[in-house]
């Protein structure tokens, strides 16, 4: 995964050494990163949790996308060693197009803000167990999240290195 390959999707987090500023009386690095926080509702509310994400190993078999109509959606590897990302655009029928599915790994210390209404699917640890932090606006209403069940799985197997 680089900035750029994830860029129609929406931003990649990490840390950017070359971009850092010392903060906090000289013990700390800053870096600000390109995510811009969309969202419509003007009655939502910031929300942060922690998931810990199932791991599995690689081919995984997916079932399910979401997106997210109201809000950008964060989220950033706190103990997961490698994080599957797959992404779809919208298709004709308002549904995923999976033939024009992308799929990325991520890094522990690195992680994604996904652009509102982006189709993707649900965040999934490779290998071992992983925490992850996730941020986001939500109302408490069906429109937070909706959900498309695959009939057949989508079935991601080893990820290749784009040339970014």
């Amino acid at each position: 995964m680089t900035p750029s390959a994830f860029s129609p999707f929406g931003e990649m987090l990490y840390f950017d050494q070359e971009r850092s500023r010392l903060v906090n009386d000289g013990r700390a690095l800053r870096v600000d990163t390109e995510a811009r926080f969309d969202y419509t509702s003007p009655d939502g509310e910031p929300v942060l949790a922690v998931y810990r994400a199932q791991g599995g190993p690689l081919p995984m078999r997916l079932m399910t996308f979401e997106r997210h109509p109201l809000s950008s959606q964060t989220f950033v590897a706190l103990s997961a060693e490698r994080f599957l990302i797959v992404v779809a655009p919208q298709g004709r029928a308002g549904l995923p197009d999976l033939d024009r599915a992308e799929a990325f790994v991520g890094h522990r210390g690195e992680g994604v803000n996904y652009a509102r209404n982006l189709w993707h699917a649900p965040i999934a640890a490779i290998d071992a167990d992983g925490d992850f932090l996730m941020f986001m606006w939500e109302r408490g209403a069906p429109e937070d999240c909706i959900l498309h069940h695959l009939h057949e799985p989508l079935v991601v197997g080893s990820i290749q290195p784009s040339a970014a």
